[in-house]
């Protein structure tokens, strides 16, 4: 067997709407309805399915629980003008402009938290992208 690509994952979270405002409002992510008035967040050729705590889809995680998300979501934006960004809508940057290590070499990553206390890191493969 040969796993390819990551097509999409779930987040747990307490409030929906919260989730949507930060994600399609701060992130720009888009949002999407599907099956039954399901929501989730897709970009590129993946998406994030949103459950909503003591809502969740079954079969879901054996311990689905809030903030326990540790995400990296790549951007093609200058990294200077996304923490401008972020502090426009008064997201706390908890780290950032940092070199780490990605899933295909170096980047840079700024950290911040969703509204559930996720970690985000938003990062890029280019330092001045």
């Amino acid at each position: 067997m040969k796993i390819t690509a990551l097509d999409h994952l779930v987040l747990t979270v307490a409030d929906l709407q919260k989730t949507l405002d930060f994600y399609v409002g701060v992130l720009g992510i888009s949002e999407i309805t599907f099956g039954e008035n399901r929501k989730a967040l897709q970009f590129g050729s993946q998406k994030i399915n949103l459950h909503e705590l003591g809502k969740e889809i079954q079969p879901n995680a054996l311990n689905a629980v809030c903030g326990s998300g540790d995400l990296c979501l790549l951007t093609d934006s200058p990294l200077d003008e996304v923490m401008r960004h972020l502090q426009t809508h008064r997201i706390e940057i908890i780290d950032g402009i940092v070199p780490r290590t990605g899933a295909v070499g170096v980047i840079h990553s700024i950290y911040v938290r969703d509204p559930d206390g996720n970690l985000i890191e938003i990062s890029s493969y280019n330092l001045g992208a």
